[in-house]
């Protein structure tokens, strides 16, 4: 026989229990999931409490916690940055379940396993080098510690505790009566065919006791002989179950204890991969690193021939293995060998909300109700058309039109609202708002702060004029009032005429921008109502000043009025509501903020020092020293 046939002596064959209803673990690298279901495992188990007792994130901040549920009831599981601080709080909790990847695994196992208080470590991770693994090995036969794994799921104690995502769904393990302890011990290579045999076992059996899946790697922390050997020496444990694969000879070591007497409890083993024997190459890698078609020992008959002749119960193929296992297990009943455990129902553990409303079996008042668009499908929709159309097929005008107006405007309105975006979005460093952003930019802020900054300046003396102008203009224009009784009324309420006059421009030298924006809407407008009525007032108001125009403001105003009345889906009382609800004023604040960004990355990109407002800019106009009051009293 090349394999070796030395029986194993690793710390976990010599272990008994890994594991009991008050263990509690330490887990690395943060995964909701896998924590949740050990915690509804727990739950259905009615463990008294979480079998997670500290999280570790690498250089995580002190006091942080993760939340999770153990039952109906939230938790709040702390955050350690480092195993040794979680260790030093938790010195109760002696399974280390390590999320880490293939790359840091075994650093953070090693670290883990010189913890004293730690006494097993499940590695998830596949890949890792095997020169790691046997690094690993070796520290913890040193040191009587267990490793699980790599490239595991765990391995879980009916009733009692779970690694991870071992046993699938809450559904899956009471389907499998692992919420109570049953009389199996199983082992195997493979993750996946332990959660089916957990089934097979409850279906045949009284169920399971504990299960352990090894891992696929070539080099495993420990192997299937060193947890045949836990379970002969642990009572609760009747029946063993051995799901072997071809390759390595893990297999021998219980051959080994089969013949010398060290295991005593029956066992019923398969070994999987007899179908190698029909591959004509040398060598066939299997799905497990370690499952290769190798020398004549390692192969699957060989090892089943090997259990069967050292007195184990091995079926004449995988077919017979479920048969077989229930055949020895009734034997043992018969003969009082074994007392089948009593069936426990489960708590019904409490649906998750989100679940619950999907399959409605819960009725929740929402709190907040959108209908502009919808996240909760395959793709987001903007008011029901896919994101990936939108991309394809539409503009930003589009988009407004949608999110803004949840309707799609015909494109010679959204090429207008594209136009007004880039008309306003700067009018240079000096105006309030572009002040205000570069002050903060260079004070330090970031570029979020710098922007609200100069937004925060946006009101009824600057931006704020487009949406009165419009209110105004439309308001008058359909009321049909002379533009000079329109502009001596706003004078005697003490009011200004938004949208009229400039600091700069005249009746000789007129606002480009506006004058760019008139000709657009010549062009593609249906009715231009509500802008000719301002040009109206304009005409009135260049008779007292000559600088009383129609600026910027009035245009976008009364133009965004007759494009809504243009579209053909609005009444005048229904454009009005729009304009009412601040709609011009978004399209204000969205555009400038494009030329707010740009002034904030300008002075940043220039590395400019804190502004400081120069002192013969300011008019310094304090009073006279005062006096002190007297407070009424005589003096002395």
């Amino acid at each position: 026989m090349v394999a070796s046939t030395m029986m194993s002596t690793s710390a976990a064959a010599e272990a008994g229990a890994l594991f009991s209803r008050k263990t509690t673990a330490i887990f690395y690298n943060y995964k909701k999931n896998p924590i949740q279901r050990m915690l509804d495992f727990d739950f259905i188990c009615a463990r008294a409490e979480p079998s997670v007792a500290a999280i570790v994130s690498p250089g995580a901040t002190p006091g942080g916690f993760q939340k999770a549920f153990f039952g109906k009831e939230e938790v709040a599981i702390p955050v350690y940055g480092s195993t040794e601080a979680a260790a030093a709080a938790h010195p109760s909790s002696d399974v280390f379940i390590n999320f880490a990847s293939y790359r840091s695994a075994y650093s953070s196992s090693y670290v883990a396993l010189k913890q004293p208080s730690i006494r097993t470590i499940a590695i998830i991770a596949e890949g890792v080098p095997e020169r790691d693994t046997k690094k690993l090995i070796t520290y913890a036969n040193r040191n009587s510690k267990v490793i699980i794994g790599p490239a595991t799921v765990g391995g879980v104690q009916a009733g009692a505790f779970k690694i991870g995502d071992t046993a699938g769904t809450v559904e899956n393990i009471i389907t499998c009566k692992l919420h109570r302890p049953g009389s199996v011990g199983f082992v195997s290579k493979s993750g996946g065919l332990s959660n089916e045999m957990y089934n097979v076992l409850a279906r045949v059996t009284d169920g399971l006791y504990e299960g352990i899946a090894v891992g696929g790697d070539a080099y495993a922390g420990s192997g299937l002989a060193d947890h045949v050997l836990r379970y002969q020496s642990m009572d609760e444990v009747k029946l063993v179950v051995l799901l072997g694969e071809l390759g390595g000879s893990d297999e021998y070591g219980v051959v080994e204890g089969l013949k010398d007497g060290r295991i005593k409890k029956p066992v019923v083993a398969w070994v999987s991969g007899t179908c190698a024997n029909w591959f004509n190459a040398a060598e066939v890698q299997f799905g497990h690193a370690g499952a290769k078609s190798g020398g004549e020992d390692e192969g699957a008959e060989a090892k089943n021939n090997a259990l069967r002749d050292a007195g184990a119960h091995v079926p004449e193929n995988f077919d017979g293995f479920a048969d077989l296992i229930a055949s020895v297990y009734q034997d043992m009943v018969k003969d009082g060998s074994l007392k089948p455990a009593e069936d426990v129902e489960p708590p019904n553990l409490p649906q998750d909300l989100a679940s619950a409303i999907k399959a409605g079996e819960v009725r929740k008042t929402t709190n907040i109700v959108c209908t502009i668009s919808n996240d909760m499908g395959e793709e987001p929709t903007y008011v029901g058309i896919p994101i990936s159309e939108i991309m394809k097929d539409y503009t930003m005008g589009d988009v407004i039109s949608l999110l803004w107006f949840k309707t799609l405007f015909p494109k010679w309105a959204t090429k207008f609202i594209e136009l007004v975006l880039v008309t306003a979005a700067d009018h240079g460093p000096c105006v309030s708002g572009a002040h205000n952003t570069i002050v903060a930019a260079r004070a330090g802020k970031d570029l979020i702060s710098s922007l609200c900054s100069g937004l925060l300046t946006i009101g009824p003396r600057f931006g704020g004029a487009v949406d009165a102008a419009a209110i105004n203009f439309k308001r008058a224009c359909d009321s049909q009032i002379p533009p000079d009784e329109f502009v001596e009324s706003l004078k005697k309420k003490g009011q200004r005429v938004e949208g009229i006059g400039h600091r700069i421009k005249t009746a000789e030298n007129r606002d480009k921008r506006v004058e760019l924006l008139a000709n657009y809407a010549k062009q593609h407008f249906p009715e231009m109502g509500t802008f000719l009525y301002a040009k109206k007032v304009e005409e009135y108001t260049l008779q007292k000043a000559n600088n009383l125009v129609l600026n910027i403001d009035g245009a976008i105003g009364s133009l965004f009025a007759d494009m809504l009345k243009g579209v053909g889906k609005y009444s005048d009382s229904e454009v009005m509501e729009v304009l009412e609800l601040g709609g011009l004023n978004g399209l204000f604040t969205l555009s400038r903020s494009i030329g707010f960004i740009g002034h904030a990355l300008d002075q940043k990109r220039m590395k400019q020092p804190l502004y400081r407002h120069p002192w013969d800019d300011v008019l310094y106009a304090e009073p006279e020293r005062p006096s002190r009051l007297a407070n009424g009293e005589d003096e002395e």
